[in-house]
């Protein structure tokens, strides 16, 4: 063969291959160009922004959201008074306590988060046990504290002790449990089996709850402290629910004394430091109840004068910017007639403005706090934007 010929094969072969080549490459583009390539890497999935993830609810909105289920427990004893905490526990009215906080009353008073006010009876409380439940009949049908009733805690759990210690309702003290299975006797009960915890426990804190602080469950009563009050002791439920249960089915009767049937103290019955006491914590738990966008129970704090002249939805509206309040500088002082308390208090509000950037204000703000039908409202009030 020549080799002009042997030339002349080789480019035709050549140009044959690039026309192929040509229209292959056409063909693969023309398919893939009218394809959608998927993905085979977690990397490169698509997001599926339609859907909003849903948030746990923080700190502050457990703690007040618990709250409304929370207790403080006046006893009149025979010759003296004391106090504790204790939680609602079913749609009965029954509040779960310790038997050492009702022991020997004569007469039983709870307050509720609230500021409202109700006669108790013990209807069922342990020998060696230190547990006790009593019924409050102006409680029936109120929202109950949800109750871990199987759930055991583990060391290292993050919860919350709710309760009244030395008289000052709503207190709120937070740690882990840091031991289990703890054993002593402070008679006449026995204490087995309990949790050990590093929120602090003192005087008043017995029979409320340990919330766990992830599920705004129940998961203990809060019972004793050291006496530095740094460690404190808690009694799982699940060790004293079927007891509970027990008496909240067939009330034991323990009821007290005659004199426990009068009537719950009216404002006149109250001590003027009593009444300024309540007032002042009445406007605290509304500002609390604002800061957490509670508008329902804040609202139902105003007495009903103020609720025909504004109704709920305005009231919202009014307050759906406000981010956060922090009130300070507030007092109480009584009217000649001693039927009314006005408080003063400096508002600090951080609240969102239209272009969705955050601005903070000062206000003095004006309240006067009284019974109304035996519980205690918000009758009026007025408020001064500070410069």
């Amino acid at each position: 063969m020549s080799k002009k010929l042997a030339l002349l094969l080789s480019l035709t072969s050549s140009l044959f291959i690039l026309v192929i080549g040509g229209i292959g490459f056409y063909f693969l583009h023309d398919s893939y160009s009218s394809t959608a390539v998927k993905a085979t890497s977690s990397l490169g999935k698509k997001t599926d922004t339609s859907e909003k993830t849903v948030e746990e609810p923080n700190l502050k909105s457990v703690i007040h959201e618990t709250q409304k289920s929370v207790v403080q427990i006046e006893v009149n004893l025979k010759d003296g008074s004391s106090s504790g905490s204790g939680f609602l526990y079913n749609s009965e009215g029954d509040v779960i306590t310790n038997a050492h906080v009702v022991e020997g009353a004569q007469k039983i008073t709870v307050k509720t988060s609230d500021a409202k006010q109700f006669e108790a009876q013990i209807i069922g409380m342990g020998d060696t046990t230190d547990v006790a439940v009593i019924r409050v009949p102006g409680l029936k049908e109120n929202p109950p504290l949800s109750v871990a009733e199987e759930r055991m805690a583990e060391v290292g759990d993050n919860i919350i002790a709710l309760g009244s210690p030395l008289g000052l309702q709503n207190t709120v003290t937070t740690g882990i449990v840091s031991g289990l299975d703890r054993e002593f006797i402070l008679e006449p009960y026995r204490y087995e089996h309990i949790y050990q915890i590093s929120a602090p426990i003192t005087k008043g804190n017995s029979g409320g709850p340990l919330i766990d602080a992830t599920t705004g469950e129940a998961i203990a009563i809060n019972s004793a402290g050291t006496d530095s009050g740094a460690i404190g002791f808690s009694i799982p439920l699940p060790n004293v629910i079927d007891q509970i249960k027990g008496w909240s089915d067939e009330p034991i009767k323990l009821t007290v004394d005659d004199e426990s049937k009068e009537e719950v103290a009216t404002p006149q019955g109250l001590t003027g430091e009593d009444f300024k006491n309540n007032a002042t914590y009445l406007i605290g738990y509304f500002y609390e109840s604002l800061s957490t966008q509670d508008y329902v129970t804040a609202y139902s704090l105003l007495g009903s004068r103020w609720q025909s002249e504004m109704v709920y939805e305005d009231f919202r509206r009014g307050y759906i910017h406000t981010l956060n309040v922090e009130v300070s500088n507030m007092t109480g002082s009584l009217n000649q007639t001693n039927d009314q308390v006005k408080v003063t208090a400096t508002i600090k509000a951080n609240e969102r403005t239209e272009d969705k950037k955050t601005t903070t204000s000062l206000y003095n703000v004006t309240y006067q706090v009284g019974y109304e039908n035996d519980q205690l409202k918000i009758l009026n009030g007025n408020a001064q934007k500070l410069k």
